[in-house]
């Protein structure tokens, strides 16, 4: 849902150009949105560009809403993103704020409606990863042992109420209360305004005050609170998988090289990456190398 606000955010900085950037270096130009997660894979990019011999640099733009139109005119040329929230992103762009949705639970499908609206962009996705950061909600392990649940379904079936920490907006979205209530059957007696994923919603699920919190599937903090995550086994969220997208002109050149990451990269891979980086305090550069170099990408 924090992806969701930005695609619906004002668009007003598109005319801004990469005065946002920051960062030094030569040859091809990688960007990365303001975020750990995004940080670590386009660092990931960068060194497999440079271990097959395509000199590139990482330059971090602070948002979606200045990354897009920098790959569009080729000042980058290559960037990570999530299928389904950059499919909404170009769809909103190209066929306004009444446009229906083109993205799904179905990758195949959210991976067409890419393709054809990035094509419109001078942009071409490459090879979508089995890694995917998406909303999820989690319950305290002893809530899930005690009620014996695994998924959103079982949640469902148990008829236990819970109330979500989440943010106020969770009342309205279809990936959220709604959702859970007519896709599986939960009992949502209501909604804490705390946040997605943050420190306080969090500890309020873990004191017991709200039962069940929205934060997305590749947190790396959910061992600190106790928490563990309910699979989503209906697939009431869309598609959010990792892929890398290029500019046009640089397809060529660029893809076939990070697209090897295509089938290794999973869910608990990249939250393992988040932890060791935002928790561990270690160099993103470094836990990038040891990944690559552990699965022969690098």
């Amino acid at each position: 849902m924090r992806r969701w606000a930005m695609v619906l955010a004002a668009v007003l900085v598109l005319g801004s150009g990469l005065s946002g950037c920051g960062g030094e270096g030569g040859g091809l130009t990688i960007g990365s949105q303001g975020f750990t997660e995004s940080r670590i894979l386009a660092e990931m990019y960068r060194q497999m560009l440079v271990a097959n011999g395509v000199d590139a640099h990482v330059k971090t733009v602070m948002n979606r809403e200045l990354l897009e139109p920098a790959l569009s005119d080729g000042d980058v040329a290559l960037a990570p993103d999530y299928a389904a929230t950059l499919a909404e992103f170009l769809n909103l762009q190209e066929n306004g704020p009444d446009a229906p949705p083109v993205a799904s639970p179905d990758l195949d499908t959210t991976m067409a409606a890419l393709t054809r609206l990035a094509a419109e962009q001078n942009l071409r996705p490459g090879t979508p990863t089995p890694a995917v950061d998406q909303n999820a909600f989690a319950v305290t392990r002893e809530f899930a042992a005690e009620h014996n649940l695994r998924t959103l379904s079982d949640l469902g079936a148990s008829g236990v109420e819970v109330r979500i920490a989440a943010g106020e907006e969770c009342k309205v979205r279809p990936f959220c209360a709604p959702g859970l209530e007519q896709t599986y059957g939960i009992k949502v007696s209501g909604v804490d305004p705390l946040g997605v994923g943050t420190a306080v919603a969090k500890q309020a699920v873990q004191q017991g005050r709200d039962q069940m919190v929205l934060v997305t599937t590749t947190d790396a903090t959910l061992d600190r609170y106790g928490l563990v995550i309910l699979a989503d086994d209906k697939k009431l969220q869309n598609a959010d998988n990792i892929v890398p997208v290029a500019y046009q002109g640089d397809a060529d050149r660029v893809l076939p090289i990070v697209d090897r990451l295509g089938p290794v990269l999973t869910t608990a891979d990249l939250a393992a990456l988040n932890r060791k980086v935002d928790q561990q305090r270690r160099r993103p550069a470094t836990v990038v190398h040891d990944y690559l170099k552990a699965h022969g990408l690098i």
